[in-house]
């Protein structure tokens, strides 16, 4: 039979669309889920402010009258004027091993993001680089870490039976163990240090919004002109750090400042693993609908947190030269010894070599790859 592809429109297809993964990975123990919120929030285009600049369809595929994928296709407006290009991209894509399927999906994104101009189709992006972003290539038999992407080996070979080619690859080094920095990195701090001229803090809880508005200031002149990277508005930087307000560790949330001015001068962002509670709450439908069980296994689980995240590292462009980078790093690992057990720093881009190399000096080895697909849209 032939797959039938639907345009999501109603509340029922939303749903379904939201609840499709639950079939895919019912026996998979690795995969773990978001709360369904904030899936449904993040797809909101009224909610989630991404959507301010960007745009999207979201599609359903049934094959033998029975769900069988979905995908979104998606165009931001602010991505192809940063990097003054055409792209579209296809993210939320979950999908039987059925070539048949993935091709009438992948078929669909593509014919909606040519509609809007767009001449490749990159991705798994959902919705952007700033969220879970490329399908994972190696380490299938880890759980994913929070805000990182989880799915079957067999995307991989579905999107490259419809022509898709590697666009890049992102790593994913895991600390597995805290027990203090190499030698060779302390003497290289030490030498640093001497000659620093920024202090280092952590976040502040009590002064929050100033904080806050620290990491906004630094983060997107940091990142700029990297691979991919798309600054964020105010609105989604406010919409992130509720987000991550309510579960952070401000211990291991670094902020640098000159000691001259007190002005920004990088940061770095490390996150407990909330996917360790998250796992034993089968993708509840936020705080208020999980029930009470739900609500004391999360209060229960959140303080086991054994692991955390690596997210974000970086300094002004003016102080890359000086050693902040690696300060901000050391601070960050010194901090997180004795208050977890491991830490998994990613995404890497594969050619970033320096903080690559760094990672792996500070006792990090790659055991997570993800890939990022293309296709000419013709």
């Amino acid at each position: 039979m032939a797959v039938l592809i639907k345009e999501v429109e109603k509340d029922s297809e939303m749903k379904e669309f939201i609840d499709l993964p639950w079939m895919i990975y019912k026996d998979n123990p690795y995969w773990i889920p978001n709360l369904k919120s904030e899936y449904r929030k993040m797809l909101d285009v009224n909610k989630y402010p991404f959507w301010q600049h960007a745009k999207r369809r979201l599609f359903l595929a049934y094959k033998d009258n029975k769900l069988a994928g979905r995908i979104a296709a998606i165009t931001d407006e602010m991505h192809n004027k940063i990097h003054e290009e055409k792209a579209g991209f296809f993210g939320y894509f979950e999908c039987v091993n059925d070539t048949e399927v993935s091709r009438a999906l992948f078929d669909a994104a593509k014919a909606w993001l040519k509609e809007q101009g767009a001449i490749y189709m990159r991705g798994p992006a959902s919705p952007s680089s700033n969220d879970e972003y490329g399908f994972l290539l190696e380490g299938f038999k880890f759980e994913p870490v929070i805000m990182m992407p989880y799915n079957p080996k067999y995307y991989l070979k579905l999107s490259e039976d419809y022509g898709m080619k590697k666009a890049k690859d992102l790593y994913a080094l895991l600390k597995s163990k805290y027990t203090g920095v190499p030698e060779r990195i302390e003497r290289m701090m030490e030498r640093i240090k001497k000659t620093s001229q920024f202090k280092l803090r952590c976040f502040d809880i009590k002064n929050k919004e100033r904080d806050v508005q620290i990491i906004k200031d630094v983060y997107n002149q940091a990142w700029e002109k990297n691979w991919g990277f798309v600054p964020m508005t105010d609105a989604e930087m406010d919409c992130a750090a509720e987000g991550m307000l309510q579960f952070m560790d401000p211990n291991v949330v670094i902020i640098a400042e000159t000691k001259e001015g007190n002005k920004p001068a990088g940061i770095a962002i490390t996150l407990p693993n909330l996917n360790e509670v998250l796992k034993h709450l089968s993708g509840a439908e936020g705080m208020m609908g999980m029930g009470l069980i739900g609500l004391l296994k999360f209060l229960w689980y959140k303080p086991k947190i054994k692991g955390c995240r690596s997210l974000i590292g970086g300094c002004l462009k003016e102080y890359r030269q000086t050693g902040l980078v690696a300060e901000i790093f050391y601070e960050t690992a010194i901090r997180a010894n004795g208050r977890y057990e491991w830490c998994e720093m990613s995404w890497n881009l594969e050619d970033n070599d320096l903080i690559n190399k760094f990672d792996s000096d500070i006792g990090g080895f790659l055991y997570k790859k993800y890939r990022l697909y293309e296709i000419p849209i013709v």
